[in-house]
């Protein structure tokens, strides 16, 4: 796989780019495949080519539209991806172009007093917030389409500071972390949400112990990170608790 192609820059730098995504015209609207431009990236964002991505339940819920205030439309869902940065804006200087990253939802600026603390990850401008559904600089969008209907081009909505369900995405250089090269990109999409999530619960929120009993309620995607988060740890017992009897084939 290429994935050092924008190594250089590339000619796509400060361009807009037409691509492929799946857009969600409405709630529960089967998603539409359509030509998409990605604006540049503006101060302190990157633009990401997307090689791989998954689907999370989270993503159901938002495209069902199941909170009414959460609702915006037309947008690109996806959050759990990998891929390899195409350019970036001005002011970022952690990234530069043929970086492998991971983009996440949940990001950190590095400098406010949020990150800086010990006792919380929730960055004051980077964290996740469902409500949102804009770039953190301009309030404004770095998708846009033609409607179909008016023939007029019209903003696309983001998802979680991420949009994964796109070729090329548009996210603040706080929300994409780099990754080893050598790291298989089809598997690190996973780090995104559901592996991070359950491992961090074992790690972080429940700080597991060596020769502990674990419980776990649910053994989806995130529930198996969990058991395994604790397995790491050291835990003597792991009890998996699901009721969908078809889980435990898996197991």
């Amino acid at each position: 796989m290429d994935t050092n192609g924008f190594s250089n820059g590339g000619s796509t730098k400060g361009k807009p780019i037409k691509c492929r995504a799946a857009v969600a015209w409405g709630p529960s609207e089967p998603l539409v495949i359509e030509e998409v431009e990605v604006a540049p990236p503006e101060r302190l964002e990157v633009r990401i080519k997307v090689l791989f991505t998954s689907i999370c339940h989270t993503d159901l819920s938002f495209w069902k539209g199941e909170n009414e205030l959460q609702r915006r439309f037309p947008r690109i869902l996806g959050h759990e991806a990998s891929g390899v940065v195409e350019s970036v804006g001005e002011g970022v200087e952690d990234l530069v172009p043929g970086d492998h990253v991971v983009p996440i939802f949940n990001g950190e600026c590095g400098s406010c007093a949020y990150c800086n603390s010990t006792a919380t990850n929730l960055c004051k401008s980077a964290r996740v917030n469902p409500f949102k559904s804009t770039m953190t600089l301009d309030d404004g969008t770095r998708f846009s389409v033609v409607d179909k209907s008016t023939g007029a081009r019209r903003p696309v909505y983001h998802f979680l500071n991420t949009s994964t369900f796109a070729e090329y995405t548009v996210l603040d250089s706080a929300c994409a972390v780099k990754i080893n090269p050598a790291a298989p990109l089809e598997k690190m999409c996973l780090l995104s949400c559901g592996i991070s999530t359950g491992v961090g619960a074992a790690w972080n929120t429940a700080n597991v112990s060596k020769g502990s009993t674990v419980a776990i309620f649910g053994l989806g995607a995130v529930g198996l990170a969990v058991a395994e988060g604790a397995r790491i740890r050291g835990a003597a017992k792991i009890i998996g608790v699901d009721i969908n009897p078809e889980k435990f084939t898996k197991v």
